[in-house]
């Protein structure tokens, strides 16, 4: 069956920006409710570390890659969310695949 969904990308921070901080893992499970509820469901990798320039300061962070199978309007509210609820001055996200195929194994029996 091919989806008219993309899967997706964005990247989630692991500490606060005003006092880098780590986010608690409860604080990042509610994130997670509220993009199942949106898409349906993600997969979360492991922490990567991030490194950019932002008005002239270098600023180094660990970041979640976060994959999504969703619609771009879903990923749009998703990373409206994102913005809001980690305080985040940028957030990025990318589409990577505009071609999916989910496949069921039928029961045999």
């Amino acid at each position: 069956m091919i989806l008219n969904k993309e899967l997706w990308e964005i990247l989630v921070p692991t500490t606060r920006r005003k006092d880098g901080k780590t986010y608690a893992v409860g604080y990042h499970k509610i994130w997670d409710k509220e993009v199942e509820r949106i898409s349906g469901g993600m997969t979360l990798n492991v922490p990567a570390k991030g490194r950019w320039h932002h008005k002239g300061e270098r600023v180094e962070e660990r970041m979640i890659p976060v994959r999504i199978l969703c619609t771009e309007k879903e990923i749009d509210a998703i990373i409206d969310f994102t913005l809001v609820y980690y305080d985040q001055l940028t957030v990025m996200a990318y589409r990577i695949s505009d071609k999916v195929i989910l496949r069921n194994r039928e029961d045999s029996k």
